[in-house]
C-alpha cells in the first residue's frame, strides 16, 4: 500500500512539474512573441525618420542607416553627423562621428554604411549638425536609438542594472488603487529583462494577515535611525524581492495605508529610512523609482542627505501617478529628480503646463502604464468558475455570468446583456455618469453591476440611495467594498465595463476589461484615450498606435477596441 502510495505521489509530481514546464514555455513564447511585435511596430513608426537597409542588422555584415531629419529638431540642417556604438556604447568599437551623405535631388534621406562587429549585439547611435561638442543633437529625447544585431558571436550588454522601487503600496499585499498594480507589474517587467530589482515598502500591521506573507517573513537587518529602533524584514512577493521598514515608533502599526492625520509626516519619514538601509547595508542601485506624494521626498532626501554621504551612485526617477494629490511634494520631486513620468502620454500633455511640473518640463515625460497580462489572465484564474481564452471565450463569459448573477442575486432569465463598474467612487471617476449608466442600462433592458465604494460619506449615501432604488427587480447590483476576488469574476461575466472618468491618468480598468473579454466604453481622456479606441472616430490613431500602419484602409487594418466619448 505504502509503495502504491509513493509511487502515485511520484507520478503526480512528475506531472505536475511537466505542466508547470509547459505552461511556463507558453508563457516566454508568449513574451518573446510580445515583445518581437512590439519592436516591429516602433520599426514602421520610425520609418520616416530613420530606416536600415538590409532591416534586420547582422553581426559581421555591412548595414546602411538612412536618416530623414525632416520633423526633427535637425531640420534644415545642411550637414549630418552619425556617432554610433555597439552593447549599449560598452564595445571597444566606436562609430565617428562621420558626415553623412547627403540625400540625391528628390530624396530625403541621409546615409552613412558600416561594417558591424562580429560581438555586437546592439547598435546605439544618435545624429547632430555638428562633428562634436555644443550643437543639436537628436537623441530620441534623451534615450538615443538602438536597434538589435542578429547572429552575435560571443558578445553580451553590459551587466545589468540594479533598480530599487520606494513606495507605500504594492499589489497585492498592499494594494489600495492602480499605483499598488503598477509599482509590481513594471517591477516584474523591468526583472524579466534580466535586471535586479527590490522594492522597499513600510511593513503595515495589517501584514500579519496577509495569506500571501505568511510564513515566508523573515528578518533581514535592523538598526537605530531618526530616534527609534528601525527593523527590516524581507519576503518574495509576485517573484519580487521586498524588504520591509518597520520602525518602533508605531507610524505604520496600521490597518490601513492611508488614513492618519499625520500621512506626510509617516511617509516622509519612511522615505528617509528606506535611504538609510540602503546605505547602512551597502546597497548602490543604478535607479532609484519613487511614486507619487508618497515617496516624492525620497528625490531631495537623496541629494541633500545620502548621496554626499555614501550612497553615491543612483540616480533618481520620480512617476507622478496622480497629480490631484500631494501637489508641493511633486514640486519638490520634480525639482531634484533626474527624470519624472507620468502614466500616459495624454496625460502628460493635459498636466504639462501645471505649475508643479513647468519649470521642469524639459525632463518629464509621459510613459502608458500596462498591466501584467500573467496576474491578469482568465486563463489560469482561481476565482472563476472556469478558465478561457479567445478558443473558448463565448463559454467562458457565459459560465461567469451564470455563477456572478448568482452570488450577487441578480436574474437568470433572458441572459441580458451585463453592464459593469469597477472603481471607487469619487468625482474624478464620474460619479454622475455612472448614475446616469444604471438607470439607462436597465431602461435598455441591460443588467447593471457596481463593485466599489465611496471614502466620501455624502456620496455613499448617495450611491446607497441609487441602490435602494434599483435593486427590486433583479437586474441591478451593488456590492460597496474592496474585494479583488470578485472584480475577476465580474470582469469576466461582463460584456461592458464603463469607465467615464472625469480625468485619468492612465486608468488599468480598461485593460484588463479587455482581457477578459469585455468591451470598454470611456471618456477619451488622460490614459483612457491612450488605451481605448473608438470603433467609429479612431481607426486611423488606431492603425497607426497598434500596428504601426498610416493608412488603415491600404493596409486593410482594424486595430479598434471600444467605445469613447468627450
Amino acid at each position: 500500500m505504502l509503495e502504491d502510495y509513493l509511487k502515485e505521489e511520484h507520478a503526480a509530481r512528475i506531472k505536475a512539474e511537466k505542466e508547470q514546464a509547459e505552461r511556463e514555455a507558453k508563457r516566454l513564447k508568449e513574451r518573446t512573441a510580445a515583445k518581437e511585435k512590439a519592436r516591429a511596430v516602433l520599426s514602421r513608426q520610425m520609418e520616416h525618420v530613420m530606416f536600415t537597409e538590409p532591416e534586420v542588422i547582422q553581426a559581421g555584415e555591412r548595414v546602411t542607416v538612412y536618416y530623414n531629419p525632416d520633423g526633427t529638431v535637425l531640420a534644415g540642417t545642411s550637414e549630418v553627423y552619425f556617432t554610433g556604438g555597439f552593447n549599449r556604447w560598452a564595445h571597444k568599437r566606436q562609430l565617428g562621428p562621420v558626415k553623412m551623405r547627403p540625400p540625391g535631388p528628390n530624396g530625403r534621406h541621409w546615409r552613412v554604411r558600416f561594417s558591424v562587429p562580429k560581438d555586437a549585439c546592439q547598435l546605439d547611435f544618435v545624429f547632430s549638425n555638428v562633428p562634436g561638442g555644443d550643437g543639436i543633437y537628436d537623441n530620441r529625447g534623451g534615450f538615443d536609438y538602438h536597434l538589435p544585431i542578429k547572429g552575435s558571436i560571443g558578445g553580451s550588454l553590459p551587466n545589468r542594472l540594479h533598480v530599487a522601487h520606494i513606495a507605500v503600496e504594492m499589489a497585492p499585499v498592499a494594494k489600495v488603487g492602480g499605483l499598488g498594480d503598477v509599482v509590481t507589474a513594471l517591477a516584474r517587467a523591468v526583472q524579466e529583462e534580466g535586471h535586479l530589482v527590490e522594492v522597499i515598502l513600510p511593513r503595515y500591521d495589517f501584514f500579519l494577515q496577509s495569506p500571501v506573507l505568511a510564513g515566508q517573513m523573515r528578518h533581514d537587518c535592523e538598526f537605530d535611525w531618526g530616534g527609534t529602533r528601525i527593523f527590516v524584514s524581507t519576503a518574495i512577493v509576485e517573484g519580487l524581492r521586498c524588504f520591509f521598514i518597520e520602525p518602533r515608533n508605531g507610524f505604520f502599526a496600521t490597518p490601513t495605508v492611508y488614513g492618519r492625520y499625520d500621512d506626510e509626516v509617516r511617509f516622509d519619514f519612511f522615505c528617509k529610512a528606506a535611504l538609510e538601509f540602503l546605505l547602512k547595508t551597502g546597497r548602490q542601485p543604478d535607479i532609484l523609482h519613487c511614486h507619487d506624494w508618497s515617496t516624492a521626498h525620497v528625490a531631495k532626501s537623496f541629494w541633500e542627505d545620502y548621496q554626499p554621504y555614501g550612497l553615491w551612485k543612483p540616480k533618481v526617477i520620480f512617476t507622478i501617478h496622480n497629480l490631484n494629490y500631494g501637489q508641493k511634494k511633486i514640486t519638490e520631486a520634480a525639482q531634484y529628480c533626474q527624470k519624472f513620468t507620468t502614466v500616459s502620454p495624454t496625460y502628460a500633455f493635459e498636466v504639462g503646463g501645471h505649475p508643479a511640473i513647468a519649470s521642469n518640463n524639459f525632463k518629464f515625460m509621459g510613459i502608458r502604464n500596462g498591466i501584467d497580462t500573467e496576474l491578469w489572465s482568465p486563463t489560469e484564474n482561481k476565482f472563476l468558475p472556469m478558465s478561457y481564452d479567445a478558443n473558448n471565450v463565448e463559454e467562458g463569459k457565459r459560465r461567469a455570468r451564470e455563477e456572478l448573477r448568482k452570488r450577487v442575486n441578480l436574474s437568470q432569465w433572458q441572459d441580458k446583456l451585463i453592464i459593469a463598474v469597477v472603481s471607487r467612487l469619487t468625482p474624478q471617476k464620474g460619479v454622475h455618469l455612472i448614475k446616469h449608466a444604471a438607470y439607462k442600462a436597465l431602461d435598455r433592458g441591460c443588467q447593471f453591476v457596481l463593485l466599489g465604494s465611496a471614502p466620501d460619506p455624502k456620496l455613499q449615501t448617495e450611491f446607497n440611495e441609487l441602490a435602494d432604488q434599483l435593486r427590486h427587480g433583479q437586474d441591478a447590483s451593488f456590492i460597496f467594498e474592496y474585494n479583488e476576488p470578485l472584480s475577476y469574476m465580474i470582469y469576466a461575466a461582463a460584456d461592458i465595463v464603463l469607465v467615464p472618468s472625469m480625468f485619468e491618468p492612465c486608468g488599468l480598468t480598461q485593460m484588463i476589461a479587455m482581457r477578459y473579454g469585455a468591451v470598454p466604453v470611456v471618456r477619451h481622456t488622460g490614459g483612457l484615450r491612450d488605451t481605448v479606441f473608438d470603433v467609429d472616430n479612431d481607426k486611423p490613431r488606431a492603425a497607426w498606435e497598434v500596428a504601426g500602419s498610416s493608412d488603415w484602409m491600404r493596409d486593410k487594418i482594424d486595430e479598434t477596441n471600444g467605445f469613447a466619448f468627450e
